[in-house]
């Protein structure tokens, strides 16, 4: 039974975190819960997936050349529905979408432009496994009328909130409006996403490491270095960790997150720059991560200063707890990072 008292919702929680802010306007909190509702219909699919003979292939591939699930294509024009008519977007991008998603024409342009990956991790759904909803939402630099690609390709500082929604064996938002990290767990019996996990912090080291060993001779010798070290090989620099890896963003980084743990998707010799997107997957995530005291990194440079050059650009991404993270960098300038 819920006891009212102690109960705090998410539209509640971002109102209070507003009144303490006197320059706030609401917008962003409305921009969130517009997430928050399109989260609820995505988790909503995804658990009647196996009835409605939803799951599997869409026989069409996305830009990326990967191919679309079915609940990839739900995912995706359910966030764009949920905030194309809203007055509070002047242009979206999404991981499934070629070009800059413009608003109609007869809605009023608003303040903040939204990225997302409506379904990070899709190739697990007919497994069963998690998956999730990355969104990064930046203030438009452009003056009037529709959003342009200036206003999207903005480096990661500059986000205004960014966070994901994890559907596992719950449903949870996990937000930061850049005064820490929050986490939401969907109530299913009333709809409403509720307050369960305040002020969420790495610690500066911890047991677990997250990567695909599958790649590890196609890495440069500096990534072979230091994965060798989480398995214990460099005890003087680096206590031995835990292997733990899902092979989805959101569900790797969300467990690092409560845990502890380092993510890493390094470049390889198949693909230089990685397979994550910076936009729609990277920046987002690094928000989070350095807002819960951790760090983001490709290796070399902070991941919220690099400047996005397209859309779809991918790179490097090594994310967790921050003294895992330099361990990773240290690793890189002692062996190299040349593939």
């Amino acid at each position: 039974m819920l006891h009212a008292t102690k109960v705090t919702t998410l539209e509640r929680f971002i109102l209070d975190q507003e009144r303490e802010y006197p320059e706030a306007t609401g917008e962003l909190t409305n921009l969130l819960y517009d997430i928050a509702l399109a989260a609820k219909i995505i988790a909503a699919q995804i658990r009647r997936a196996g009835l409605v003979q939803i799951l599997g292939d869409a026989g069409a591939v996305n830009v990326q050349g990967e191919s679309q699930q079915k609940l990839d294509i739900f995912a995706n024009e359910t966030m764009k529905h949920a905030l194309n008519r809203t007055g509070r977007v002047c242009a979206m991008a999404s991981e499934e979408d070629e070009e800059l998603i413009p608003i109609p024409g007869d809605v009023e342009p608003g303040r903040y432009t939204v990225l997302f990956d409506p379904l990070d991790g899709s190739s697990n759904i007919d497994v069963n496994a998690a998956v999730g909803t990355i969104f990064s939402v930046y203030s438009r630099i452009s003056t009037g009328g529709q959003g342009t690609l200036e206003d999207v390709l903005q480096p990661g500082h500059r986000q205004v909130a960014a966070g994901y929604v994890i559907y596992g064996s719950s449903v949870m938002m996990v937000y930061s409006a850049g005064h820490g990290v929050h986490g939401f767990t969907l109530e299913p019996t009333i709809g409403e996403f509720l307050l369960s996990n305040p002020q969420m912090q790495m610690p500066r080291t911890a047991k677990y490491y997250s990567v695909n060993e599958s790649n590890f001779q196609r890495w440069s010798k500096g990534i072979q270095a230091a994965v060798r070290g989480f398995k214990g090989e460099d005890p003087e620099r680096m206590k031995a960790k835990n292997s733990r890896y899902i092979g989805s963003l959101v569900a790797d980084f969300h467990r690092n997150l409560i845990k502890g743990g380092i993510f890493l998707y390094p470049g390889d010799n198949r693909n230089p720059n990685g397979k994550l997107r910076l936009l729609y997957e990277c920046s987002p995530m690094a928000y989070l991560a350095e807002q819960a005291g951790g760090a983001a990194t490709d290796g070399v440079n902070r991941i919220l200063e690099l400047q996005p050059s397209a859309l779809h650009q991918r790179v490097p991404l090594v994310i967790g707890c921050a003294e895992d993270v330099r361990f990773v960098q240290e690793s890189l300038k002692t062996h190299g990072n040349t593939l």
